[in-house]
């Protein structure tokens, strides 16, 4: 398997499957990894080093304990990490318990699935395969976007790369193939362990569908498709490359024209004079949804422009300032304790205070947590937020949130996350 990122890799395949174009386009720019990229990666590793550990003979207790400790001193290592790595491998050992017999579990897998996308290739984090049933893992570490398996692309492709390199050893035994994303970070429950279940003939057909679209955008003949939230189901210029330079994104953001269409007299708004001059509860959500892009886009436009400006280049009008800032002690300790030595007292200088429930659960531990405050700890609703109606949460409920609080202690599950 080639050492390098394929061009239509699985990971994009939102992106280049609606903008055909966006795969040459991108050519152009740097892959500057961001640092949630990079703890990302880290906690991958981890993940690896634990799936290694418990479902191979790859590790000698020796080499794990030592991979791990190595993996814990890196900068980007937080506690966090063991707990949500822990969450994937807990899902993965229930998982394994389904199968008649021990499956086979192998983890960063590498895969083909060149004859649905020109040199195709990606790594599967966990693939697990046994009687008829093919699983496909995968582990996002984010918290920001939440990842379902439904319709997924990117699972998609992984699943037949691994159909195309074990189903020969199972002599067309395999009448399932599972692909789930595990992401324990997700805010919601429901968002943490998603799946889809499809037969095999079903994943090769959405592959032959595709064949087109994939080689359209890998020679080159495609066609820019910049993001519109009343048309597509999520954001595929997110991760571009080349978002904040993005012509076609410009043109589509920059043509006001589309705002004020929205706003054309109908008989809904023009009754009256007076209601002539107020929006309609229709248009606002329509303004709603296309503004919430344009909004986007202009801040990746700020962010490019801001870093242009600090790489020593100019754009035409603006300039970088320094922003707001707080003061703050070079050494606490030793400002403290001139304070004292000043004559004032321990008293009035120093502040009792709890430490929060997260540091006395790591304290304590979550099961002597659980068992002795447990009973204490509530999870009220959280603020009321604005979101499109495909969101998959309930609606607030101001009367549900009246009597939050009222209900029974939060429980965990076995990865050590609340629910």
């Amino acid at each position: 398997m080639p050492n390098k990122h394929a061009l239509l890799s699985a990971s994009s395949a939102a992106r280049w499957l609606v903008c055909t174009a966006a795969p040459r386009y991108e050519e152009q720019f740097p892959d500057d990894a961001s640092e949630y990229a990079e703890e990302g990666s880290l906690a991958h590793n981890i993940c690896e080093l634990k799936v290694l550990n418990k479902f191979t003979a790859a590790l000698n207790q020796n080499q794990y304990t030592y991979r791990l400790r190595k993996l814990k001193k890196e900068p980007l290592y937080s506690a966090e990490m063991d707990r949500t790595s822990d969450f994937y491998l807990d899902h993965l050992a229930e998982k394994a318990m389904m199968y008649a017999a021990p499956p086979l579990v192998g983890a960063e897998v590498q895969v083909s699935f060149t004859d649905y996308v020109p040199e195709g290739f990606g790594t599967c984090d966990c693939v697990m395969v046994g009687g008829n049933k093919l699983d496909i893992t995968d582990y996002k570490h984010g918290v920001g976007v939440t990842v379902s398996a439904e319709n997924n692309a990117q699972m998609r492709l992984y699943a037949l790369g691994a159909l195309a390199k074990y189903a020969p050893f199972y002599a067309g035994l395999i009448q399932q193939v599972r692909m789930t994303v595990v992401q324990p970070r997700a805010m919601n429950d429901y968002d943490r362990i998603t799946s889809e279940t499809l037969t095999p003939d079903e994943l090769k057909a959405w592959g032959e569908s595709i064949k087109p679209v994939a080689q359209k955008a890998f020679d080159g003949y495609g066609e820019f498709v910049p993001y519109d939230a009343t048309v597509h189901s999520s954001d595929h210029c997110r991760f571009c490359r080349g978002r904040a330079q993005c012509r076609a994104r410009a043109e589509k953001h920059s043509a006001l024209e589309d705002f004020k269409d929205l706003l054309l007299p109908t008989a809904e708004n023009i009754a009256t004079a007076d209601q002539a001059a107020v929006l309609t509860l229709t248009e606002i959500g329509d303004l709603l949804t296309r503004g919430k892009s344009l909004v986007k886009w202009y801040a990746d436009l700020e962010e490019f422009a801001l870093k242009e400006i600090l790489d020593g280049k100019n754009v035409d009008g603006w300039k970088a300032v320094a922003g707001t800032s707080r003061r703050a002690f070079s050494d606490t300790d030793k400002a403290v304790a001139a304070v004292l030595a000043a004559g004032y007292d321990e008293a009035v200088v120093y502040e009792r205070k709890a430490k929060s429930l997260a540091e006395l659960e790591k304290l304590m531990g979550k099961k002597d947590f659980s068992e002795k405050i447990g009973e204490y700890v509530v999870k009220p609703p959280g603020k009321p937020t604005l979101v499109p109606l495909s969101d998959k949460r309930e609606p607030y409920c101001s009367a549900a949130a009246d009597f939050a609080g009222a209900g029974p202690p939060a429980t965990y599950s076995a990865g050590g996350l609340p629910f």
